[in-house]
């Protein structure tokens, strides 16, 4: 039985104790609901959540621990010599996997029998060939320890399979009893149910919460032991970027200093077309816009904060680099050679502002709109004009949240990815030429992390400490945001 299989069955006999419960409740008062401490819907409820979340919790629970349990149970039958040869355990974990996969890919497609996918009976130099014939490509040679690591995981994990099966079934029908059994008419199935969605919520919110932890401790543990590989003061005011994989040359400079730069600039640049544009825009909508034209405006601007970024960025490479070598490039209409290629720091920042706009709009027109109408009619009322109302008064009054949403957007823009990689190009450099090719951290991130990596190198492991050096950032800046507008919030509301 599949895992999607059992959380079928389970939601089924949820389902099923949602009914009989609420029939079993309306049965023992003859239909007469005023009897019942509780709504007959409570009672059904109290049903439907003893069945689900103990058989969730447990399913859970069992999919997060049963492969570290199949892995140590397989571990030592690979031998040193194996390991020596693929060069970590981990990688020789890895064929393992594979090749169990490709043996139940193998055998539902008719490759191999049952009895041999079981046994491996088959030698270790054809089972390549049975593999290929099923479409199973393996990343390294398939030898006899693996076969049986193989076939001995893929022993376990059917036998926990069916364990996890048996166990998720009995809690769930256990459940079920021991709800249904309690139902009666003085039962207080209200209070079971809101309490028990009130801890769900708090689980919600702890799992939150701790994923946002665990994500920092990731990155704190990985940044640690980078900077046990690599000097902190080289990583933190290094000039150079110039990382080289073990045996693809020399040593690598891992400066963060011109990915820094990058990643700054480009931002200004797009808090530059974003903020003038959003701003006014907010303002129009807010303060002059009849209503049939802010129902109709306002959703259409917003749908740039909809469209996905690699569209975004597809858009800079295709048609915001280009115009721009036509326009500042060698021969262009203003006869400069300002812009060698159409990857550069300006194509980049156009585009990201461009997507900024409704982040900046949005944001700001809500604080506009949240500004004390009687602020206005007293300024009206003292005889000055709407705009100079909007100018000399709206605006001073809504200047808090709207640096609080720009300094937002700014966040947004220097953890931005994919229109860097495919509008500003791959160069970390330090330049104050906007037409330059730059590049950024998210995008070295990306780099980094990319194809056949040691995440025992210095070269890979420096991801993370660009993660942290980025998360610090944008935190800091979330957190001054946010500051911002609780100041303002609590001075107006």
């Amino acid at each position: 039985m599949t895992t999607t299989t059992l959380l079928a069955l389970i939601l089924i006999l949820a389902a099923a104790g949602w009914i009989l419960g609420r029939r079993r409740a309306l049965a023992m008062v003859e239909g007469d609901q005023r009897q019942l401490h509780s709504l007959p819907n409570y009672y059904g409820w109290q049903v439907a959540i003893f069945v689900m979340v103990p058989a969730f919790a447990l399913l859970a629970l069992w999919l997060a621990i049963q492969p570290f349990a199949v892995n140590m149970g397989i571990s030592d039958m690979i031998p040193e010599e194996r390991v020596a040869q693929a060069g970590s355990r981990a990688l020789v974990m890895a064929d393992v996997r594979r090749l169990a996969g490709g043996l139940d890919t193998a055998q539902a497609a008719g490759v191999l029998t049952a009895e041999e996918a079981r046994g491996l009976s088959v030698e270790a130099n054809d089972i390549r060939d049975r593999l290929a014939q099923a479409g199973v490509a393996l990343g390294s040679a398939v030898d006899a320890v693996t076969l049986r690591a193989a076939q001995r995981y893929r022993q376990l994990a059917g036998w926990g399979d069916l364990a996890r099966n048996i166990a998720v079934i009995v809690v769930a029908v256990a459940g079920f009893a021991l709800a249904f059994r309690a139902i009666a008419p003085a039962f207080r199935a209200r209070n079971t149910v809101e309490r028990a969605v009130r801890y769900l919520l708090i689980f919600a919110a702890f799992i939150a919460v701790l994923t946002t932890v665990g994500i920092f401790l990731s990155l704190i543990f990985n940044t640690v032991k980078f900077l046990g590989l690599y000097p902190a003061e080289d990583f933190f005011l290094g000039l150079n970027w110039n990382p080289s994989f073990s045996g693809r040359g020399g040593g690598s400079e891992l400066g963060i200093l011109p990915l820094l730069w990058g990643t700054l600039y480009i931002s200004f640049v797009a808090l530059v077309v974003a903020v003038p544009i959003g701003l006014m825009a907010a303002i129009y909508l807010a303060e002059y816009a009849s209503k049939k034209v802010r129902t109709y405006a306002k959703p259409a601007l917003e749908i740039l904060a909809g469209i996905p970024t690699i569209v975004y960025g597809l858009f800079a490479l295709v048609t915001v680099g280009p115009l721009l070598v036509d326009v500042f490039g060698r021969g262009g209409l203003l006869g400069v050679n300002w812009m060698q290629g159409g990857t550069a720091v300006m194509t980049a920042g156009l585009v990201m502002g461009i997507m900024l706009i409704p982040f900046v709009s949005s944001l700001s027109d809500d604080i506009i709109n949240s500004v004390p109408q009687s602020m206005r009619d007293g300024s009206l009322g003292i005889g000055a004009t709407h705009s100079e109302t909007v100018r000399q008064v709206v605006m001073p009054a809504a200047l808090p949240g709207i640096v609080g949403a720009v300094l937002l957007a700014a966040s947004r823009a220097i953890g931005e990815t994919m229109i860097v990689v495919l509008g500003a190009g791959a160069a970390a450099r330090l330049s104050l030429n906007p037409f330059d090719a730059m590049t950024t951290v998210t995008a070295k991130i990306v780099s980094q992390l990319t194809g056949d990596s040691d995440f025992s190198s210095p070269e890979a492991l420096v991801a993370f400490a660009l993660g942290i050096t980025l998360f610090v950032i944008t935190l800091g800046l979330n957190v001054f945001a946010l500051y911002i507008v609780r100041r303002y919030r609590e001075q107006y509301e």
